[in-house]
């Protein structure tokens, strides 16, 4: 008996051990940047081959009669990678791309010229072109290859001599970039890149919106880069963006019990599209509210009215309305923080499958229930055996 336990338990432990493998195997194929997807990948390899077939077709039927030099040099392989796998780093944007390459191969002829050792000169090559690069702010991998090139390309590349730098090297990176900004008009990335925009103050003040204000800032974010003492390959606008939208996702997540339908108040006080103004101005003062939904025959939501609309002589609330906010019953509450912070929603009708009016929720239902939740957090710690230390060290 005993026996077969040992054997069962031996070809158990075979198969976990089998498992495990396979996993690190699969986990090779992983794509390792963040946001990476099949979809990418496969549109990253089509923007290459036709970035790099037009690049070369154009060089070899113009531009060949101008010198014995290659028509399209190894290092826009390299570029293409960047250009069309990765279009929002910092080190595949134009200038990065046609900056470094150029720079690069001009630091590898001079030194060509001057060190007759093509080990030493390359090696001296690239050096100096890293520090070129760095300090014109256009630095870029391949440009690495395309001062080694300018050194140990051969006597086609020798013969060229300073000729080399504008023909290829300068004319193919113009032409990949060209190239790589047409495709990318289709392909569905922002390129050359730009970070998204900040978010800005609707009360039209130098304070930053009060979603964010609570949060990262610039001088956390710089921190932080300090202390971690490495170059990221990433754009500082955009990691702070990304920052900002994962702190908001884990506050979401910590808050994502509740529900829209939950705290929602349902006994709206609404108007009509063919109310009069002074009829909806008359019961936002009566019962203290800022605004009010507007909603047809059908009890759908088709606006929004406030104090600030009912200022002019319109006939009706319909010529006056905003758009109205909405949401649905089963939307976790905390998403109405964006927008119930930006300053010029003050309430989101909540609404069913049709539109149909269900309720609303207001900015302060909204932090009664961040504050009641944050209460029942407190009380939890407090209550656990381990105490609130424990709890904040998990």
């Amino acid at each position: 008996m005993h026996r077969e336990i040992r054997l069962l338990l031996r070809r158990w432990k075979i198969i976990l051990l089998k498992k495990r493998e396979n996993r690190r195997r699969l986990a090779l194929f992983r794509p390792i940047l963040p946001g990476a997807n099949l979809k990418d990948r496969l549109i990253a390899c089509c923007g290459a081959m036709l970035g790099l077939a037009a690049t070369g077709l154009l060089c070899h039927n113009l531009l060949t009669h101008i010198t014995s030099a290659p028509a399209l040099v190894a290092p826009m392989g390299a570029s293409a990678v960047l250009l069309f796998a990765v279009p929002a780093s910092p080190l595949a944007q134009p200038w990065s791309i046609i900056g470094g390459n150029t720079l690069s191969a001009l630091v590898g002829v001079m030194v060509a010229a001057l060190i007759p050792d093509p080990m030493l000169a390359g090696g001296v090559a690239v050096a100096l072109a890293i520090a070129t690069m760095s300090m014109t702010r256009c630095l870029h991998p391949p440009g690495g290859a395309a001062a080694l090139t300018a050194v140990i390309g051969g006597p086609a590349v020798a013969a060229s001599g300073m000729q080399f730098v504008f023909y290829p090297v300068a004319v193919n990176s113009i032409l990949l970039v060209l190239a790589g900004w047409t495709f990318h008009r289709f392909s569905g990335h922002s390129y050359p890149h730009r970070a998204p925009p900040k978010p800005a103050n609707s009360h039209g003040t130098a304070d930053p919106p009060a979603r964010t204000r609570g949060g990262l800032t610039a001088d956390d974010l710089d921190e932080a880069i300090r202390e971690l003492g490495e170059a990221l390959d990433v754009n500082r606008d955009d990691l702070s963006a990304l920052l900002e939208k994962a702190e908001l996702h884990a506050m979401e997540r910590m808050h994502s019990g509740i529900t829209c339908g939950d705290i929602m108040a349902r006994d709206v006080v609404t108007v009509s599209p063919e109310t009069k103004p002074e009829v909806a101005r008359a019961r936002l003062i009566e019962h203290a509210f800022r605004t009010l939904p507007v909603v047809d025959r059908r009890n759908v939501v088709v606006g929004l009215v406030g104090h600030q609309h009912l200022v002019g002589d319109a006939a009706t609330v319909a010529a006056v309305m905003a758009p109205p906010v909405t949401a649905g019953p089963d939307t976790p509450a905390f998403r109405l923080f964006g927008p119930l912070s930006d300053g010029g929603t003050h309430e989101v009708a909540i609404v069913d499958g049709s539109g149909g009016l269900l309720g609303v929720v207001t900015q302060t239902d909204l932090l009664l229930v961040m504050a009641r939740t944050n209460l029942l957090q407190s009380l939890e710690s407090a209550r656990s055996p381990a105490g609130p230390v424990a709890l904040a060290s998990r």
